[in-house]
């Protein structure tokens, strides 16, 4: 990377000897890939030095070469919180987690419920050049919930904003997110919701559940997601508008999105990898970096997340990656806030937890990494198809490559992941932003 960590220009590259797992494109078999100016130049088996010319050649003998890799809902904390992360050392964990675009939420300090906010997030990924940076827009003014916000600024700003959520804070009023779904249509934006009703919910530390007794916490019932993801989806079919539901935890949410597609409810949704890869069991030893937003929940949740994505029910895999400083969540349970860190473990987590145990296949994985989330946004140049002419945006990775999480060793400014000195399966090679390498072999090329 050069000064300020932008690309310089890419050069040819031939990546030869691999599979390549392209859904968006209907590709899943051996075939290289020559990558020249930044653009997939041509995909087929068998290209050799003719057609790469003086293409450096990548071997990618049992590799799997892939669209890049979407993240729908990452916290990157700029500004106003820089001692937890920032839009340099966030994405470099995405580019080591094998992601090309990532859409940082709006929780920010100040809110990103502007123009403003939402294009100096932009401008600054740009600056930095490790991945493509959505920035997702707030749906009301200071995320407090009373009165939209400039959506239609953010919308036609230099940002592009086509995604407004309030993060962590449901809209509690069904007038006001009628009125945002309806408004979103006019630049064909997408809104994007955390389902719960606060009023079930206050005080509340863990899953309501046996554990939670046990323990003495105040329980978070999942009936408070279940009540809300319905009210939603009643309103996304009221109005017509495209609604999206943040981090899915439930059965019963499942089974909801399941039947308003069935319905033909513009609606997608995605799920965080801890909410298929831990349970309420979790909390027992009362170590704050398991607390969460929603919840962990029970093993019968767990199972029907696997089994959402498994359909096609949740179109996305997104980590919810929420890094925090030290001080702050090294604390007692109820005083830490939720959320953990999940760029580099995405992929790892899919494979070992979704892919082995045979709940996906690997090119099923693969979509809900990239070609799904990208299809929920309609993200430009990202999800594939890998195919000439489109921009090389790729990630190449090692499905049976086994490694231990080491929280030191991550890239992100923060430490707070649930899976330290986890083993698992599944590790990122290369990835490319338009066919320049942000990761080479492991490693950072920054």
């Amino acid at each position: 990377m050069s000064q300020g960590g932008q690309a310089a220009r890419p050069g040819s590259l031939l990546f030869r000897g691999g599979r390549l797992i392209d859904p968006a494109g209907g590709r899943d078999g051996s075939a290289d890939v020559l990558v020249r100016d930044g653009a997939v130049a041509a995909v087929g088996a068998g290209l050799d030095a003719r057609d790469g010319r003086d293409a450096e050649v990548v071997d990618c003998d049992g590799l799997v070469v892939s669209p890049g890799f979407v993240d729908l809902h990452v916290h990157l904390r700029e500004p106003g919180r820089e001692d937890a992360e920032t839009i340099s050392t966030g994405p470099r964990a995405a580019a080591l987690g094998g992601y090309t675009a990532v859409c940082p939420m709006p929780n920010t300090d100040p809110v990103a419920d502007n123009a403003g906010v939402v294009e100096m997030v932009a401008a600054r990924g740009r600056e930095v050049g490790l991945v493509d940076l959505f920035p997702v827009g707030a749906v009301t003014l200071g995320q407090r919930g009373e009165e939209l916000a400039e959506l239609g600024a953010m919308a036609h700003s230099a940002a592009r904003v086509d995604c407004f959520s309030d993060d962590g804070h449901p809209i509690r009023e069904a007038r006001l997110l009628r009125l945002a779904l309806e408004y979103a249509q006019a630049f064909d934006a997408v809104i994007a919701d955390h389902a719960e009703d606060p009023s079930l919910t206050e005080g509340a530390q863990m899953h309501e559940g046996e554990v939670s007794a046990i323990l003495g916490l105040q329980g978070w019932p999942a009936a408070a997601e279940d009540m809300v993801v319905a009210r939603d989806l009643l309103l996304a079919e009221l109005t017509g508008g495209r609604l999206h539901l943040c981090h899915l935890s439930t059965a019963g949410s499942v089974a909801l999105v399941r039947a308003a597609k069935a319905r033909g409810v513009l609606v997608t949704a995605e799920a965080a990898p801890h909410h298929f890869t831990l349970t309420a069991e979790a909390a027992r030893g009362f170590d704050p970096v398991y607390k969460v937003n929603p919840p962990l929940r029970a093993k019968a949740d767990v199972e029907a997340i696997r089994d959402g994505l498994a359909d096609g029910t949740i179109d996305a895999i997104a980590t919810d990656h929420a890094p925090h400083a030290p001080e702050d969540k090294d604390v007692e349970w109820a005083a830490a806030p939720p959320g953990m860190l999940g760029l580099q473990t995405a992929l790892g987590l899919t494979i070992t937890e979704l892919v082995e145990p045979g709940y996906l296949r690997l090119d099923q994985a693969v979509e809900r990494l990239s070609a799904g989330p990208a299809r929920c946004r309609r993200l430009p140049g990202h999800g594939g198809p890998v195919a000439p002419g489109a921009p090389a945006n790729l990630t190449v990775f090692d499905p049976a490559a086994s490694w231990t999480v080491e929280a030191a060793a991550l890239a992100s400014r923060a430490r707070n992941t649930p899976y330290q000195g986890r083993q698992l399966r599944g590790a990122v090679v290369h990835t490319l932003l338009r066919g320049t390498f942000t990761v080479r072999d492991g490693k950072g090329a920054w």
